[in-house]
């Protein structure tokens, strides 16, 4: 059974990092996406980044150039680097993942694993 878990959320003041990791267990897939994902009280769940099997990337557009996603194979890990964070970065964090190829990685709605989530708070 796969199983993901969130860690390394936290509360941090507008400007600060966090770093967010997901440990994947159980998992012997060769063609995947790994998806960090948010979700604010009262908004949509939103895809914030993704990574695939041969290490492609893509970012939401309110994080490009301040979150970095990654993953360690080898330690069954995926990574979520967050910089100068914004009160509008609060949500709760979700890890994901779907077996699929890179065109299934974007839309949340093709995920059908997740984790329990971690809670980012951001204060100004």
């Amino acid at each position: 059974q796969v199983r993901l878990a969130e860690s390394g959320g936290g509360s941090v003041q507008t400007g600060e990092s966090l770093r967010l990791s997901c440990r994947v267990s159980g998992a012997t897939w060769t063609t995947y996406c790994m998806g960090w994902f948010r979700q604010a009280p009262g908004k949509e769940r939103e895809a914030v980044a993704v990574i695939d099997n041969l290490q492609t990337t893509n970012y939401g557009d309110s994080v490009q150039d301040r979150f970095t996603i990654s993953q360690d194979n080898s330690k069954g890990m995926v990574y979520l680097q967050m910089s100068n964070l914004k009160p509008e970065d609060t949500a709760m964090y979700y890890c994901s993942a779907v077996v699929g190829h890179w065109q299934q990685c974007w839309p949340a709605s093709n995920y059908n694993l997740w984790g329990q989530g971690t809670q980012v708070t951001v204060s100004s």
